[in-house]
């Protein structure tokens, strides 16, 4: 990359600044004329509605609400094209080089690959009411050389529907969890490319896909999701991180019911996610991986209150759910605990107020993200032949209602969990040896106290919640493979916090929230450490009157931030800048997103229209580590940048930088 080509400081506050300009005044053009700002408290509160979740509990009325506005009994058929949605992402490496998520190539001068691709329709499938029917197939490996495959999700749906989750599997194996944005009455479109080389191993050998995506169509819900799910196969010069290749075995960890054509996850905590597996004796490097998301009662489990307080607000509200906003997802080998992780919250696109997610979606809400542990400290244990038990489970913490907390046994209902174990192996023979590992992981540190204050006829009012946790974990054993030996290692150090409070009788919440996080893994012929936060602030309040009159609005503001340096299982975004002749050297990559919106949405009681407004911005970046700078911390390259914003279902600005180079700068209408 030459000087000339990189976008100094200076410019790039420039163009920013105009696309901010340009952003509030198409905003502006395109509000609703009945939409202000308005004061808090336009509906009276205090009035007992039907028990839920916080954050999710009018989303049944605003689904049922009128999608447009209408005064007359004329019916006009809305012939507008669908909206464009999407999640703001890194590009993806394709044969032709890097392309964005929605399918179309980045500007590039080097195709990744000089090999002929092939392009296999894996499903074309309409989902109607579809829980308990997942689409089943039968995948064939084609019929041409791959070391690298891309799938590619594209869904149009029209009418009204909530957010439905979507989950792949190649037999028992999930793949891909994502989840579904919420239509217009005149439709929505997105695409999503995914890279799924980690799973080549899954992709050499004929399977059983299974797509589960549960929705449902009735008079109400008119939303039919029909989906085209397609994988392109293709070589590429790029090299795996540290010159390794993808896995050679991958154990499942999941209710193992693929060859039923069922979807294999665990719904916890009504069931127990345990698989007990007989690992070969000759493997050299394994890590587990688990994907989470929750449902129900734990949707939104970042604004659940403590324990201790779920009947504060019946009288008004209703029971919120507890077991606090801090959860815990833990790994157990034979009962002991092998590594944790905190999970990112993930916001759906009908959460807290739907205006708030389209087009632009929330952060990971098509990719949920799955959390690394190393597991390879363990293997003198795993390769002496026997059966050996895996285990998932959640938790959150119990509280005494004052000052102290502990970890809890449970949640509340409910998270879908699956697990992976991803198994690199020596030469057939091979047995991997050593001492059994000496786990350290003493319980969390936490620090709690909540305060409940009541109005003047004596009700409680207000909830206020202070939550501090920590961990350190650390995991340690000498071992014998057939290419080295050592002490190979696992440590984790997290940071958890939370200034809560729920308010106006249960009707307001209020979250400020942060997990910070470094994982690594060293010892042997492999080193991986990755770097974590996940600030969010959120501040919703709702109105429901006794005429059924709903308001509801919201600010939320969530960032990510990730440094992943070593042998990631999955890809670093860096993959689509390593292809090409001269492409940069890099230690690591660093991920940074931050996302802010405000909505409004209003509704009257007899459901004869509905209004609001939405609006969102978001900035993302991606860099690639390199040495170090006279600090002695590793410089970054910038490699993308993307600053969007939306108003009222419409993009104002979109800046987007690749590799220094401005792609677009336009504001769209």
């Amino acid at each position: 990359m030459s000087p000339s080509n990189l976008m100094t400081g200076g410019v790039r506050a420039l163009v920013a600044k105009w696309v901010l300009v340009l952003a509030l005044l198409t905003g502006l053009s395109f509000a609703h004329p009945d939409v202000k700002y308005p004061p808090r408290n336009v509906v009276e509160k205090g009035v007992k509605s039907p028990r839920s979740r916080p954050l999710a509990r009018f989303n049944d009325l605003v689904a049922r609400g009128a999608d447009e506005a209408s005064t007359s009994d004329t019916v006009l058929v809305d012939t507008r094209a669908p909206l464009e949605c999407f999640q703001v992402a890194e590009p993806v490496l394709t044969p032709q080089g890097p392309a964005f998520r929605d399918g179309v190539s980045a500007p590039t001068a080097d195709p990744a690959s000089t090999e002929a691709a092939c392009t296999v329709v894996l499903m074309e499938h309409s989902f109607a009411n579809s829980y308990g029917a997942p689409f089943v197939g039968n995948y064939t490996p084609p019929d041409c050389e791959f070391d690298h495959v891309v799938i590619n999700f594209t869904v149009l749906v029209r009418g009204r529907q909530f957010d439905r989750t979507g989950v792949m599997y190649l037999g028992d194996t999930e793949v891909w969890r994502t989840s579904t944005a919420e239509p217009t009455s005149y439709g929505i479109r997105w695409v999503w490319l995914k890279d799924m080389t980690p799973y080549t191993s899954l992709w050499k050998a004929p399977q059983t896909l299974i797509f589960d995506l549960e929705n449902i169509v009735d008079d109400t819900y008119t939303g039919i999701l029909n989906t085209t799910l397609t994988a392109t196969f293709f070589t590429s010069s790029v090299a795996a991180a540290e010159g390794r290749a993808p896995a050679d075995l991958i154990i499942p960890i999941s209710e193992r019911t693929g060859s039923t054509g069922e979807p294999s996850q665990f719904t916890y905590p009504s069931q127990n996610a345990t698989n007990t597996v007989s690992f070969p004796r000759n493997v050299n490097r394994a890590v587990f991986t688990v994907d989470v998301k929750a449902q129900g009662d734990e949707e939104f489990w970042w604004s659940n209150v403590p324990q201790s307080a779920i009947h504060t607000f019946e009288a008004d509200y209703g029971i919120y759910p507890g077991y606090s906003p801090f959860r815990e997802v833990q790994i157990l080998i034979d009962g002991q605990l092998a590594g944790v992780d905190w999970p990112f919250p993930v916001i759906y696109t009908g959460g807290v107020v739907p205006q708030l997610h389209r087009p632009i979606v929330g952060i990971e809400a098509f990719d949920i993200k799955e959390h690394e542990i190393d597991i390879t400290p363990w293997l003198p244990l795993l390769c002496d032949g026997a059966e050996h038990t895996f285990t998932i489970q959640v938790v959150g913490l119990d509280d005494d209602g004052s000052s102290s907390a502990t970890l809890s046994t449970t949640t509340d209902n409910e998270w879908y969990i699956t697990g992976k174990i991803f198994l690199w192996l020596d030469d057939e023979g091979s047995i991997t040896t050593g001492e059994p590992p000496a786990p350290y992981a003493s319980d969390p540190t936490i620090v709690f106290s909540q305060r409940i204050t009541q109005n003047a006829t004596g009700g409680n009012d207000t909830v206020d919640y202070t939550i501090a946790v920590t961990r350190t974990l650390s995991i340690s054993a000498y071992v014998k493979t057939q290419g080295g030996e050592g002490t190979a290692t696992w440590s984790q150090s997290l940071s958890y916090s939370n200034n809560g409070g729920v308010y106006a009788a249960g009707f307001d919440n209020i979250n400020t929230f942060a997990i910070t996080g470094a994982d690594a893994a060293t010892g042997l012929d492999a080193s991986y450490s990755a770097s974590y936060s996940y600030p969010l602030y959120c501040g919703s309040s709702a109105a429901y009157s006794p005429e059924g009159n709903l308001t509801l609005r919201a600010d939320l503001n969530q960032s990510s931030r990730r440094e992943v340096r070593g042998a990631s299982v999955f890809p670093t975004g860096l993959e689509a800048f390593l292809a090409g002749d001269d492409a940069p050297a890099f230690r690591g990559s660093v991920l940074s997103t931050s996302r802010n919106g405000t909505a409004l949405y209003e509704r009257p009681g007899d459901n004869s229209y509905s209004t609001g407004y939405g609006e969102t911005r978001q900035v993302f970046t991606l860099a690639g580590l390199t040495g170090d700078d006279d600090d002695g911390a590793a410089a970054a390259t910038e490699l993308y940048y993307r600053d969007v914003s939306a108003f009222n279902d419409t993009v104002v600005g979109n800046l987007v930088v690749l590799e220094g180079q401005v792609v677009t700068n336009v504001t769209q209408v």
